[in-house]
C-alpha cells in the first residue's frame, strides 16, 4: 500500500533514494526550510521506525528500560524518552505514545531492530509484556509549522479534533473515514503534529493534507531543520561515547523515577555536576564536514558531529568540553571557524560548572 503512497508522491516531484523508502527532496528544500517556520510543510518520516508494546506490564518495562517517567503517563499522553545502556550512555531519542492497550514507539531511522533485541533480553518470563515491530504497517507524517493548526481546522480535518489537543497529547481521529493517530509535537521545538498512519490509509491522508495547500517536503529539509533545532541522531550525537546530560536531553530524563538501566550513572553525573561535555550548535564560516577536530588554541576540545549548508549559511553541532566554554566561544574546526550557539531542542539549563572551573 505504501506504494501508491510513492507514485502519488512521485506525481509531486518527489525525487526518492534507490530503494524508494526515503524521500530526498521535492525539489523545494529552500522553501520548504522557511515555510517550516512561518507557512506549513509536512514530511513523510516513514522510513524512521515503529514498535509496539504490549501486554498489562507494558509501563512499567519501558519505565525501566528508559529516563523519563513512563509509569505516569495516562492514555492519550506522549512523552519523549531515551534508551541509554548500563552506564548511562545513550542508545535511542525516541517518543512514547500511550494508548487504552498499546504504547506506540516512534524511533530513529535503522533503530527498530536494535531497539527490539535490545528489550527482548529484558523480557522475563513472568512479564507480561509484548513487542512487535510495525515499522511496515504505518506511515509516519509530521506537520510542520505555525500554520499548522491553522490550516488543518480551515480544511476541517478531523472535527476540528486539532484545537482539543492539548501539548504532549494525542488522540485517534478521523480524515476523510480513515482513522489515524495524531499526537501534538514534531520532534522539534516548532509547532505541529504527527501523524500515525495505518499503510491502507497513508495515501488517501496524504492527499487530503497536501490538497490543503500544506507543503511537502524531503528528508534534506528535515536534516537542516533537525540541526538548525538540534536534535541529536543516531551514531552522530547519540552514541554510546556520550550520555543524554552531555546531549543536553535534560528534559527527557526525570531524576525521581526510581532505578532504571543506567540511572546510578546518570544521578552521580547530576549529583556531583560531573558533565565534561555538552553538545552546542556551531555557526561555521565556511564548509567543513562532521568528524572534524574543535579546537581551542591548538588543543582538541571536542568534535564535529553533523554539518549542513542552508542557503548561504553553515551550521553544525559538536560536543565540546565543559571547561573549554559555552555558548559564544570561538573554536577552530578543520579550515572553518566556528561559534558555539544555542540551539532551541537542547538544555544544559540545569547543570552547573563545577567549582575548580568557575573562576577560569
Amino acid at each position: 500500500m505504501l506504494q501508491e503512497l510513492r507514485e502519488l508522491q512521485k506525481k509531486s516531484g518527489a525525487i526518492l533514494t534507490e530503494d524508494e523508502s526515503i524521500i530526498e527532496s521535492f525539489g523545494n528544500d529552500s522553501q520548504g526550510f522557511n515555510s517550516a517556520d512561518n507557512d506549513v510543510v509536512i514530511c513523510d518520516r516513514s522510513h524512521w521506525g515503529l514498535l509496539q508494546l504490549t501486554g498489562s506490564d507494558r509501563l512499567r518495562f519501558l519505565h525501566n528500560q528508559t529516563t523519563n517517567n513512563i509509569n505516569s503517563l495516562q492514555p492519550g499522553q506522549l512523552s519523549d524518552t531515551v534508551f541509554v545502556n548500563s552506564t548511562g550512555r545513550t542508545l535511542d531519542l525516541v517518543t512514547a505514545y500511550v494508548t487504552e492497550d498499546s504504547i506506540f514507539l516512534l524511533v530513529s531511522p535503522n533503530r527498530q531492530q536494535f531497539l527490539y533485541e535490545w528489550m527482548d533480553r529484558y523480557i522475563f518470563p513472568m512479564d507480561k509484556v509484548g513487542i512487535k515491530d510495525i515499522s511496515d504497517k504505518n506511515a509516519i507524517f509530521t506537520i510542520i509549522g505555525s500554520e499548522a493548526t491553522t490550516k488543518l481546522n480551515q480544511g476541517d480535518i478531523a472535527n476540528n479534533a486539532i484545537t482539543e489537543l492539548s501539548p504532549n497529547n494525542h488522540k485517534f481521529v478521523t480524515i476523510n473515514d480513515e482513522k489515524v493517530l495524531i499526537g501534538e509535537g514534531t520532534g522539534l521545538k516548532l509547532p505541529g503534529y504527527t501523524l500515525i498512519v495505518p499503510e491502507n490509509q497513508a495515501k488517501t491522508v496524504w492527499e487530503t493534507l497536501t490538497n490543503l495547500g500544506i507543503i511537502p517536503v524531503g528528508d534534506r529539509v528535515w536534516e537542516q531543520l533537525r540541526i538548525k533545532q538540534g536534535r541529536p541522531y543516531p551514531d552522530q550525537e547519540l552514541t554510546e561515547n556520550y550520555n543524554p546530560l552531555e546531549t543536553g536531553l535534560w528534559s527527557t530524563i526525570s531524576f525521581d523515577k526510581g532505578c532504571y538501566i543506567g540511572q546510578e550513572t546518570i544521578a552521580r553525573l547530576n549529583t556531583y555536576q560531573g558533565v565534561k561535555q555538552r553538545l552546542w550548535g556551531v555557526k561555521l564560516n565556511q564548509e567543513v564536514k562532521a568528524g572534524n577536530t574543535v579546537t581551542l588554541d591548538d588543543k582538541k576540545v571536542g568534535i564535529l558531529t553533523s554539518s549542513i549548508q542552508i542557503e548561504d549559511e553553515y551550521i553544525g553541532l559538536a560536543y565540546v568540553r565543559t571547561k573549554a566554554g559555552g555558548e559564544g566561544l570561538k573554536v577552530t574546526i578543520g579550515e572553518a571557524i566556528g561559534e558555539l550557539i544555542a540551539v532551541p531542542l537542547l538544555s544544559h539549563e540545569n547543570y552547573k560548572p563545577r567549582i575548580k572551573y568557575m573562576n577560569k
